[in-house]
């Protein structure tokens, strides 16, 4: 990009601290308004700019990148999950793709941990009956949730956030199974106490609370099928941090509403922002919990996105491989 600052475009508002850094930086245009992009700014954005750095909330597809200036060159995604860009097709156009993975482990990983715990002790509904005026006072048969020291937890996908989800779960007396595209080393198993399943339909049959911790891809868009929900004891508990499509939503909303589960925290949703009016009844009733996808939410996990944002566009800038490119082998 030679000795000029790159234009960077960046679609959502970012923490004062990262957008100052890049005004430093670079030629960058920020969304004052925090409103998220329409396809028509989108595709201006992407005619204009040299950079473009989106979020999940910015749909980037094959037509779009057809459209694209030839000035971008790089796409540096504000975030891990890249489900949302047609990464193929940016490779074909000769656009890089950059994410920022590693940043959020631990802030998802509490927030799959604090689900758990949400769900299994009914701490919202709780909340609500105090704030509602509908507590009476202590009782001993009244909101009895479930222990979960000795339950058994399955993780769905055990990179960098279900490692670290199950070093909290180990914690709090929960002994971990996992399933995996490949199983980790024998080193990490015994540190963990993780015991790996080829089969994810025999160790959903196995465990009392799953939790899905898998990217978002096409093999593993409803993962969690009508077919494999009905492997889940009706004690079970599923939480979700990862993408709402992993998991089939009707099936679980049609599960849970038959009492087959015994309930479900759920931080995404198949089509945010908007939830189904089936799963909003269902957390009034209890029977679930819902959050507005809240997992990355710290304020340090956001200004390191930030910084690992930068990193890749200056690193492109200077004519370098960025360290944080996807490719679609990856995927």
């Amino acid at each position: 990009m030679g000795n000029k600052k790159p234009l960077v475009i960046v679609t959502r508002k970012l923490p004062e601290a990262v957008e100052e850094r890049m005004r430093e930086l670079f030629d960058a245009r920020f969304n004052e308004t925090d409103r998220p992009m329409t396809p028509a700014e989108l595709n201006e954005a992407m005619t204009t700019a040299d950079v473009l750095v989106p979020t999940i909330t910015d749909r980037i597809d094959a037509h779009l990148i057809a459209k694209a200036g030839d000035n971008l060159k790089l796409i540096a995604n504000f975030g891990n999950g890249v489900d949302h860009i047609d990464v193929t097709s940016a490779l074909r156009r000769g656009i890089t793709v950059t994410n920022t993975p590693g940043v959020l482990t631990d802030d998802t990983a509490d927030m799959a941990m604090g689900l758990i715990i949400a769900v299994s002790r009914r701490l919202v509904e709780g909340a609500a009956a105090l704030s509602d005026g509908h507590w009476d006072g202590w009782s001993p048969t009244w909101m009895l949730g479930h222990r979960i020291t000795g339950k058994k937890l399955g993780i769905i996908g055990m990179g960098r956030i279900g490692q670290a989800l199950a070093r909290r779960a180990k914690a709090f007396g929960l002994s971990i199974a996992y399933h995996n595209r490949r199983r980790v080393s024998e080193a990490i198993e015994q540190e963990l106490g993780a015991t790996y399943y080829d089969s994810l339909d025999v160790m959903l049959s196995r465990v009392d609370i799953v939790s899905i911790n898998c990217p978002h891809t096409p093999a593993t868009f409803h993962l969690l099928s009508p077919r494999r929900l009905k492997h889940l004891h009706p004690n079970s508990v599923i939480v979700n941090t990862s993408r709402g499509d992993i998991v089939d939503e009707n099936a679980l909303v049609r599960m849970l509403e038959a009492g087959e589960l015994a309930g479900a925290g759920l931080d995404v949703f198949s089509h945010e922002p908007a939830v189904s009016a089936k799963l909003m009844k269902l957390a009034r009733e209890g029977k679930v919990t819902l959050l507005p996808h809240m997992g990355s939410c710290t304020i340090e996990g956001r200004v390191d996105m930030g910084e690992k944002v930068i990193i890749n566009i200056r690193t492109f800038a200077d004519g370098h491989r960025p360290p944080d490119r996807v490719l679609p082998s990856m995927l």
